[in-house]
């Protein structure tokens, strides 16, 4: 497969909405009710592909408690999701649900996230894993201290599996992060019809 197709089949199944309603359902005492958005960014931001992320509980959909931008590029047989924050997050706050937001992003706003980048691979045809780029630099504060970020996701048509977590860059002991096990979504929606030819080309 060519590195366009493989760009494309992995830029359409990530584009939609994600929900883990059946097991906050089953299990509730333990996992909240959680909804995930990748949502295409219009073309122009990067002048290639990107996406703005949004994870929300059920019940604030327009208090999103994680917002990101991200580059996607490929790097050999790497699917690369560069990771930015951004000023001014509350004004595209919901734009999971309604992307016309996203016409507020400013790029000269963004701030990469070094060593945040989160790196996926094929398992199988429509099927990818993920990790944080290694090297434990995706450094996230947590209760007045610094933590390193593991990140792991496992996607597809139908799935989104992930979990994150945070250590002690000293004594490598989990400081946060789902003492649970991991956390499953349903796809409830997909964006796919977004994903373009002429989004994915990358400006020179």
């Amino acid at each position: 497969m060519s590195d366009h197709l493989a760009l494309t089949e992995f830029a359409k199944t990530l584009a939609g909405s994600y929900d883990n309603f059946d097991q906050s359902q089953n299990n509730p005492k333990d996992f909240a009710r959680i909804n995930i958005y990748f949502r295409p960014l219009p073309w122009h931001i990067f002048q290639g592909p990107g996406f703005y992320s949004e994870q929300c509980y059920d019940y604030a959909p327009w208090d999103p408690y994680r917002q990101g931008i991200h580059r996607l590029t490929m790097v050999h047989d790497l699917f690369v999701m560069e990771n930015y924050g951004f000023a001014d997050s509350r004004r595209v706050a919901g734009a999971g649900r309604n992307p016309e937001l996203l016409d507020a992003l400013r790029i000269d706003s963004f701030e990469k996230r070094c060593g945040c980048a989160m790196q996926f691979q094929t398992k199988e045809p429509g099927h990818y894993i993920g990790n944080v780029e290694p090297g434990k630099n995706c450094l996230v504060p947590r209760d007045g201290k610094l933590t390193y970020l593991v990140s792991e996701v496992e996607f597809n048509q139908t799935n989104w599996i992930s979990r994150d977590r945070g250590f002690d860059p000293e004594t490598n002991e989990q400081v946060w992060g789902s003492e649970h096990g991991l956390l499953r979504f349903k796809r409830t929606s997909s964006f796919a019809d977004e994903i373009t030819n002429e989004w994915l080309q990358a400006k020179p």
